[in-house]
């Protein structure tokens, strides 16, 4: 199975959750057409029926991505290779 670009599943993410924060504070009908668009395009993306869980699985894919970003950076030795100067 093919899996999502995590960049623009972030991307849709933040459109997603700040279209529900301006539909919460000041109902429009344009607003509500581009958060039923957001997640239907999210749900799509993430192969689910619902939004829920469609937030649910890209949320696992963005933290699957930042694991698999840290294990990556850390040396053999076990070291980050970053400073701990401030």
């Amino acid at each position: 199975m093919l899996e999502p670009d995590p960049k623009v599943v972030r991307t849709l993410l933040t459109r997603y959750a700040s279209l529900r924060i301006a539909q919460a504070e000041r109902e429009s009908p344009a607003t509500a057409r581009e958060l039923a668009d957001v997640s239907y395009t999210l749900c799509v993306m993430m192969a689910t029926t619902g939004i829920h869980d469609a937030v649910a699985k890209a949320d696992a894919l963005l933290a699957k991505g930042r694991t698999a970003d840290a294990a990556r950076a850390v040396e053999p030795d076990g070291e980050s290779g970053l400073s701990l100067a401030v």
